[in-house]
């Protein structure tokens, strides 16, 4: 019996390479990562997707994390006209002005302390949420927080995979 390959895994497997690198780089903005896992077409089934991914992710090294999460905008503030982080931002919707005045002030610190925006996926998280995560994760060290921010980043890549495979339309 042969299984049915989702319509966004099909899209993914048979599209032109501008094509489908435009579509992973919606996933994850590290070109290493969209190149490698580009490369690996097609794909019989999801787990293959999600386990290349997997790896491309393992195999970035830091400066590959660092276009990866560049590509992403501080919590509290989702690029304008961008649905996918709005999505996954929801859960600062009607969040009180003073929380996320504390939210705006913990990400400037954090980018100062790290150099980069405070990376978490957010998806299904609520505003108190980020916010603690923000607060325990600031006193990190830069090497534990790369760590952290890595482990973030194949979370959100997977939500987007997923999402990706499951399209139904281009």
């Amino acid at each position: 019996m042969t299984s049915r390959v989702p319509p966004g895994l099909a899209r993914l497997n048979s599209a032109d390479q501008p094509a489908v690198a435009a579509l992973l780089h919606e996933v994850c903005a590290a070109g290493d990562w969209v190149a490698a896992v580009a490369a690996g077409r097609p794909y019989a089934d999801p787990a293959r997707l999600y386990a290349a991914a997997e790896a491309a992710l393992a195999a970035l090294d830091d400066a590959g994390v660092a276009e990866a999460m560049a590509g992403h905008p501080p919590i509290g503030r989702p690029k304008p006209g961008d649905p996918v982080s709005a999505r996954e931002q929801r859960g600062l919707a009607g969040a009180p002005e003073a929380l996320r005045t504390e939210l705006l002030e913990l990400n400037l610190a954090y980018q100062e302390r790290f150099g980069h925006v405070f990376l978490i996926c957010a998806t299904g998280l609520g505003a108190e949420r980020m916010r603690d995560a923000l607060r325990a994760r600031i006193g990190n060290a830069p090497e534990r927080e790369r760590e952290i921010a890595r482990g973030e980043l194949g979370k959100i890549n997977r939500i987007r995979l997923t999402r990706l495979v499951e399209a139904e339309g281009a």
